[in-house]
């Protein structure tokens, strides 16, 4: 096979499952036993956020790094350090999980720039977003059986099969991380001259990355406030299950990803409209997930399909549209900012999220997120004029 479905791809590609299989289940298992425990809405969120929080500093130097050190001696350390973290979660309890958040986060910020900067490098133009997309898809691919194995695993009441599962993912991660191979076709390093630039204040000065992160940045906010509560909502819709919510959301993604990778524009130009339709199905789906405390379980699912196919759209569209018209120099560390960007939305929409939910309800705090949804859709008619002009 050749392009995106090529050996090396492939390799990548089912590296990215296996890294993120952990954490497909520990997005449910933390909330539940954070409420078992007594914790509010806000203290899951934070320990929840502190994931992508971190991970969000670290992404626009996580290329200086891998340039100074090359990829596999960084990638063979950061397996280490997701084994000890993953390791932390079996024997500690809130505290101990807010600090193994933080080093699973470190390890993504080099896990995950590393790979895309690679995909993206290796890839000719038009097929780059197929390529994100696919690496895309295997990042949300545990998702679909991941909720599952978690409720699964809560339900048994033995946090011992908890600690079996999460150290043997470890040590699988670790043995096929360890052993394979990276070639300098496959991962390119990030530019020398790229490693001054990774200023936060480029987000405002060019109008494409401005535009873009927001967009990811207001999704993301959602993309989170899903994340981290739907498995403390569903039990209060009737016959409602938040392991088959997350695995609707999440096959979504996976379908979407693959069956319409070539939909993605890979062109170079603004699409509007395209933008703005996956938008809308964002703002729909927060809008049935917040409604579903009074029209039940079918308008919950239709939420998760929704939420799902916004999901699987939309980063791999921005990202794709940021390769054409970033600077080439500084392409790498921009789009660092772009995808920390993204991690400050999940991060938030646990911690900013959380209050909300304390203080409202759960309903309306999804009901919030659409209408956040809809500031984004009057966002993306007010920058419209500007970036027609700049292409």
């Amino acid at each position: 096979m050749k392009g995106v479905l090529a050996w090396p791809f492939l390799r990548l590609y089912l590296l990215t499952f296996l890294y993120f299989s952990a954490n497909s289940i520990l997005n449910v298992i933390i909330p539940l036993k954070g409420e078992s425990l007594g914790a509010s809405n806000s203290t899951i969120g934070v320990v929840m956020g502190a994931y992508l929080f971190t991970t969000m500093f670290l992404r626009p130097w996580a290329g200086q790094v891998i340039y100074r050190q090359g990829p596999v001696k960084v990638l063979r350390i950061i397996l280490l350090i997701n084994a000890v973290a993953l390791s932390l979660y079996t024997f500690t309890g809130l505290g101990g999980y807010f600090f193994a958040r933080m080093l699973q986060g470190i390890c993504t910020a080099f896990f995950s720039m590393s790979l895309q900067l690679g995909i993206i490098d290796s890839l000719p133009e038009k097929d780059r977003s197929q390529g994100i997309s696919m690496y895309s898809l295997c990042a949300s691919l545990p998702g679909v059986i991941g909720p599952l194995m978690a409720v699964n695993i809560w339900e048994t009441g033995s946090m011992s099969v908890f600690s079996v599962t999460l150290i043997s993912m470890a040590v699988l991660t670790g043995a096929f991380g360890f052993s394979a191979t990276m070639k300098a076709a496959d991962i390119r390093p990030v530019p020398q001259q790229a490693d001054r630039q990774g200023s936060f204040s480029q987000l405002f000065t060019n109008p494409h990355l401005f535009l873009c992160s927001i967009l990811m940045l207001g999704s993301s906010v959602v993309f989170g406030g899903v994340t981290t509560f739907i498995p403390l909502y569903a039990g209060q819709i009737g016959h409602a299950s938040a392991a088959l919510y997350l695995m609707l959301q999440a096959g979504m993604i996976v379908a979407a990803r693959f069956f319409l990778r070539k939909k993605i524009p890979s062109d170079g130009k603004w699409h509007p409209g395209f933008v703005k339709g996956i938008i809308l199905s964002l703002t729909a789906a927060s809008l049935c997930t917040g409604l579903s405390g009074y029209g039940g379980f079918a308008v919950f699912y239709c939420g998760a399909l929704l939420m799902g196919l916004a999901q699987a759209m939309l980063y791999p569209t921005l990202t794709t549209y940021l390769t054409f018209v970033l600077p080439e120099s500084k392409r790498n560390v921009q789009i660092g900012l772009f995808i920390a960007m993204a991690d400050l939305g999940v991060s938030l929409g646990g911690v900013m999220l959380g209050p909300v939910a304390d203080l409202l309800s759960y309903s309306w705090m999804y009901m919030i997120c659409a209408i956040l949804g809809a500031g984004l859709l009057l966002f993306i008619s007010r920058q419209q004029l500007r970036l027609h002009h700049e292409n």
